[in-house]
Formats: structure tokens, C-alpha cells, sequence
């Protein structure tokens, strides 16, 4: 999601684009998108392209959210093939697959797409393979995917039958008021069928037999879940009004607790030096510098869900969690110690959860000047994605500097409510490709025709074009964007649409 790598440097930006864009006539800039967009007529659209294109048509206070996709979650206990049926179902060898159990530690989401329905699924995991606990551990991670899923899949090898596990698992799934499909896997051919039989002691009614191998009957399996998969999530519903909703995320032990109750102004969250003493859910409104906000759920899970195991699995569904139901994510890092991996991992959560990012720097009155020198080269190493995330340092014990969170969270969320209006955009493109046109690849060059922002939160630019685009062009036009317009704190999305010419 990186918005400037060296691969875009090629494009540079030594151009008198802003004064350009200045100068140009509000009226001339509608009439120019206009003629563009009639332009489009000659190519090959679908109907998901008009629908798009109605948004061109309105004004940049017409604000559109993108619903937010129904969530499949894949549970079922170790090796049982969850990964393969993932990887079946998405099209692509992305998920981890290996012939160990317990190799898929955290919950991972794809984007996929049956029959033109597209939905979220999320491959969970996330116990060690420790025979001790695993028939907690599983179930745990099943209601886990269970809590924030409005389907789940529920995996069991065929040729293995019902296991103890499985049976502790069903107890949960016996309870859901969402659909439930079992789905009996290693049903490689007709002679393996009558293996399932055993399966409809579980009770969950009728055993879906599949090969996520070789894709046998997993075609059948789709279309009997879409069929009960509502259009839009009923679990991650997009809430309007009240006060901004604010996750304060980062690795166990960085201080976000300590910033919760400093902002509150008391001690609501259990503060502990053991890492990961956070249990209970907070969802707070709390006042800053006279302004309300809320503070959503930064727990996410049932206490009886915690356990030693998976800690790594749990941190990152608590923040996954605690995304869904935020508009802005604000990262604490412990500057104290050296940016971690983690650290890293718990930013990328936001960006891929397309949530705003403000980034919180705390414990910066421990800091002494060798340890500062070090901590700029870790963020501009670490860090450079996200350079136009606003920056906040703070000591959330002693409350120093918390007031600064205040303007940073209105100028990200400011910058993921924002929408550019359609002839605006059109000058951008046309004024920016003229400066610097898309390389030349195989002889021809890709032509971008139109441009439309399709939806904020995040902000969302859709760009119908003759041709692929490089990544890096994709890339150098965000950071034009940037330029231009701002965006502090918000990521912004440029998705594109290749279309054909008519034949005629």
C-alpha cells in the first residue's frame, strides 16, 4: 500500500501542476469532463461502469460509501484443508498451505468474487499445534470468526469423521443465529462419498461434500451460501452521526490502555506491566480538549477467549476487530524500544481495514538524543509508506502533549471524508499525463479516458483506461494526489477499469 517507492521517481514531478490546475476555469474543467465522459460511450461497459459513473454525474458533496462486503469465515480444526478450500474458492495459491497443522497463525482476509457477488473471506487459525489445548483453542478462534462473520464454513476431513474437536466446535456453531454450512473436505471422488454419512450426527444438517484439492463440488457449495448471504455486512454495518469512533491500536504493552484512561481523565482500563492485561471490551465516549469522541471496543473478544496460546493470533484479531467498528485507527508505538515487525504489521492493519491513521509516538519524555537520532532512521525506513499519516508524540502516563491527538484525528478524518468533484479530477489526470505521459509497453501506450472518485471513507478514484497501468504510475498518481489535495491521515484507493473500444 505503499504510496511512493523508488519505482515512481521515474515520473518525477518537476511540473507547475498546481498552478495549472489554479488557473484553469471551473466551468471549462465540467465541460471537459463532460465531453470525456460521453467519450466512454464508444467502449465496452458494464453495468457495474454505469452504476459507477451515476456518481460521476453528482456533486462532490454527494458523499458515497462503499457497502461493506458480507464476511465468510472458513473455521474447522487443524489440517482439515481450510487454506486449500481459501485458495480454491479466491482462485489463486495465496494462503499458506502445508501439510503441518497449525501453520495458519493469524486470520487473513481475501476479497472474493462467485457469479459477480463479491464478499470478504477470512481464513482463520491462529492455535499452536499443542495437544493440550487445541479443543479450546480451536473453538475459540471459531467464535472469534463466528462474532464477526455473517456466514461461516465449518471444515471437517471426511476420511478423518467427526472428531472430539469437532464436536466441542459444533457445541458453539449449534448456537449461531447465522448460516452454518459443514462442509466434509477430501471428497477427492464418487467412492469417498459415503464417508460423510457419519457427519450428520454433528447436527448441523446436511454435510456438503468438496475436494478444495481439485474443486469438486465446491461450485455447488458457493451458490448455496451466497444464496443466504445478505448484499451487505450485517456484522461491520456502517454506523452514521454521533461522535467520530476512534481504535486505539498497537502491540501489547506500548501504553494504549494508559492513553484511554489519561484521555478519560480516569482509571478505566486495567493497567498492568504483563503484556496484554487488557481483557474486557472498552467502548467509551470520552471528551479531549472539549470534543467528544468514541472509543470503540479495543478488546473485541469474550474474556473466556484469551489464553497463552495464539497471543500473536488474538492481538491481531482484537485490532482487526476493533477496525471494523472504527473510522480512524490511532497506532501507539513505544518509542523507547526499536520499531518492530509488529509495529509494522499493526499500521498495515489499518491501511488494509481502510481505515484513517493517525500515528501515536509514545513515552517520548524517556527519549535522549542518541535514542531520537535512531528513532527518525526507523521511521523513515519502517515507516516511509506512511509518511502522510499525522504524527503525534505523547506520554499517555503523565498526559503530556495529549491534546495534540485532537487536531491530528480531525485532519485524518477530515481527509477520508473528503471527495473531489468529477471535472476537478478529469484536470488533475489530464494536466498530469500530459507532464508525464505512461511509458511506452510493448509499443503501445495505455490511455487513461476518464476518471471518477467513486466513494470516500477511504477516498476512492476509479480510472477507466485503454490499457493496463504499471503499480508504479498507480503509485506516482497517488502521490500527485497527495500533493495537491492533502489526504494527511486517510489512504487513498486508485482502482482501474481497462475497457475495449466498440466494435462496430
Amino acid at each position: 500500500m505503499a504510496d511512493h517507492t523508488p519505482d515512481d521517481d521515474q515520473f518525477g514531478d518537476d511540473d507547475n501542476l498546481a498552478e495549472n490546475l489554479e488557473s484553469l476555469d471551473d466551468d471549462l474543467v465540467e465541460q471537459r469532463a463532460d465531453t470525456l465522459r460521453r467519450g466512454l460511450d464508444d467502449y465496452d461497459l458494464d453495468e457495474a461502469d454505469f452504476e459507477m459513473l451515476e456518481t460521476a454525474a453528482e456533486g462532490p458533496e454527494a458523499i458515497r460509501y462503499l457497502p461493506t462486503l458480507p464476511v465468510v469465515a472458513i473455521v474447522g480444526r487443524p489440517n482439515v484443508g481450510k487454506s486449500a478450500l481459501v485458495n480454491r474458492i479466491i482462485g489463486r495459491r495465496e494462503a499458506v498451505v502445508e501439510d503441518t497443522p497449525g501453520v495458519t497463525r493469524d486470520r487473513v482476509s481475501y476479497r472474493a468474487e462467485w457469479n459477480g457477488r463479491h464478499f470478504t473471506l477470512v481464513d482463520t487459525g491462529g492455535w499452536e499445534p499443542d495437544a493440550k489445548g487445541i479443543d479450546a483453542s480451536v473453538a475459540a478462534q471459531a467464535e472469534v470468526a463466528m462474532d464477526l462473520a455473517d456466514a461461516v464454513m465449518f471444515v471437517v476431513d471426511a476420511n478423518v469423521g467427526a472428531t472430539s474437536t469437532d464436536e466441542h466446535v459444533v457445541r458453539l456453531l449449534r448456537k449461531v443465529k447465522k448460516p452454518v454450512y459443514l462442509v466434509a473436505n477430501k471428497v477427492d471422488d464418487v467412492r469417498q462419498e459415503p464417508n460423510i454419512a457419519d457427519l450428520w450426527s454433528l447436527g448441523l444438517g446436511e454435510p456438503r461434500p468438496v475436494s478444495a484439492l481439485h474443486g469438486r463440488g465446491v461450485a455447488d457449495l458457493l451458490d448455496l451460501v451466497l444464496d443466504k448471504l445478505p448484499e451487505v455486512s450485517a456484522v461491520a454495518k456502517r454506523e452514521v452521526g454521533g461522535p467520530r469512533r476512534v481504535a486505539i491500536v498497537g502491540r501489547p504493552n506500548v501504553g494504549k490502555s494508559s492513553l484511554l484512561n489519561k484521555a478519560a481523565g480516569e482509571e478505566r482500563v486495567v493497567v498492568n506491566d504483563i503484556a496484554g492485561t487488557t481483557r474486557d471490551p472498552v467502548d467509551e465516549q470520552v471528551e479531549i480538549a472539549g470534543k467528544v469522541w468514541r472509543f470503540v471496543d479495543t478488546a473485541g473478544i469474550r474474556r473466556r477467549v484469551h489464553m497463552q496460546q495464539g497471543a500473536d493470533f488474538y492481538a491481531s484479531l482484537r485490532t482487526s476487530a476493533a477496525l471494523e467498528k472504527a473510522e480512524v485507527g490511532v497506532v501507539v508505538i513505544d518509542v523507547s524500544e526499536p520499531i518492530s515487525e509488529q509495529d509494522v504489521r499493526i499500521v498495515d492493519l489499518v491501511l488494509q481495514s481502510g481505515r484513517a491513521l493517525v500515528l501515536a509516538f509514545n513515552k517520548w519524555d524517556l527519549l535522549d538524543d542518541e535514542r531520537r537520532w535512531f528513532l527518525e532512521r526507523e521511521i523513515e525506513q519502517d515507516l516511509g509508506h506512511v509518511s502522510w499519516a499525522p504524527r503525534v508524540n505523547i506520554s499517555a502516563q503523565t498526559g503530556r502533549h495529549l491534546e495534540k491527538l485532537v487536531p491530528a484525528l480531525e485532519l485524518a478524518l477530515e481527509s477520508w471524508d473528503t471527495r473531489i468533484a468529477t471535472g476537478k479530477f478529469n484536470a488533475f489526470l489530464a494536466e498530469l499525463v500530459a507532464e508525464h505521459p505512461h511509458p511506452l509497453r510493448g509499443g503501445k501506450q495505455p490511455r487513461v479516458l476518464f476518471g471518477t472518485q467513486a466513494s470516500s471513507r477511504p477516498p476512492t478514484f476509479v480510472l477507466f483506461t485503454t490499457g493496463f497501468l504499471d503499480p508504479g504510475y498507480r503509485r506516482f498518481i497517488q502521490r500527485r494526489l497527495r500533493e495537491i489535495y492533502g489526504f494527511e491521515g486517510s489512504p487513498i484507493v486508485v482502482n482501474m477499469r481497462v475497457r475495449e473500444r466498440r466494435k462496430r
